[in-house]
């Protein structure tokens, strides 16, 4: 389990986000069959993963609803992905980031089985983009993050912020439903990640700071 790739960067986090921007402009120009198609195949659908479709416990991550569905998590996988693909390498990156997104979208699919949701459509990002949020913190606990550009924030405070906002969304059966526990799924890979990979206990990196 502990056992790192040669170094080696290549831009890994840059090449992530053009191909999500291609698949978005790809899925904004065609025509509604098209979509409906696309959506189909490769969006997280409970009904198909369960008949043999499991590709889409990865492929649903390069799928966006919207432009600023698009925009915020590609802005993040920039500030956030590319100062931990310079830490990592571009290798462990590439692990890392899809070991994050497929947990989420797996326990997503859990959750949308157990509770009986089988046609829901899950796409987005967002579960490897809380990943890497959580890797900037654990591996840049001073670092301070400009909110809004002028407020001030410790990356790990921003992590605790964050999580505290989707327990509350999901305790409170706001908008998104499970989706909120696809971020926290996200969050908790990526712990789990770190915790094998580099013996990095996240939290205790954050509380001791």
């Amino acid at each position: 389990m502990r056992k790192p790739f040669r170094y080696e960067y290549f831009n890994a986090a840059l090449f992530l986000i053009l191909f999500n921007v291609a698949v978005f402009l790809l899925f904004s120009l065609g025509s509604p069959y098209m979509k409906e198609r696309i959506l189909r195949t490769f969006a997280l659908i409970p009904v198909f993963v369960r008949t043999g479709s499991l590709w889409q416990l990865v492929s649903y991550m390069f799928l966006h609803a919207d432009m600023w569905h698009l925009f915020f998590n590609m802005l993040g996988l920039f500030f956030f992905g590319i100062h931990i693909e310079r830490h990592m390498g571009s290798r462990e990156f590439l692990l890392f980031y899809f070991v994050c997104g497929a947990a989420a979208g797996i326990f997503s699919f859990a959750a949308y089985m157990i509770s009986g949701h089988y046609g829901v459509v899950l796409i987005g990002a967002s579960g490897a983009i809380y990943g890497v949020l959580l890797a900037f913190a654990a591996f840049f606990p001073r670092a301070e993050i400009y909110v809004f550009g002028i407020i001030p924030i410790r990356a790990p405070i921003l992590v605790l912020i964050y999580a505290g906002i989707e327990i509350f969304n999901q305790v409170a059966g706001r908008r998104g439903g499970i989706a909120h526990l696809t971020h926290l799924a996200g969050f908790a890979a990526a712990y789990i990640y770190l915790l094998l990979r580099y013996r990095i206990n996240a939290f205790r990196v954050f509380f001791d700071r």
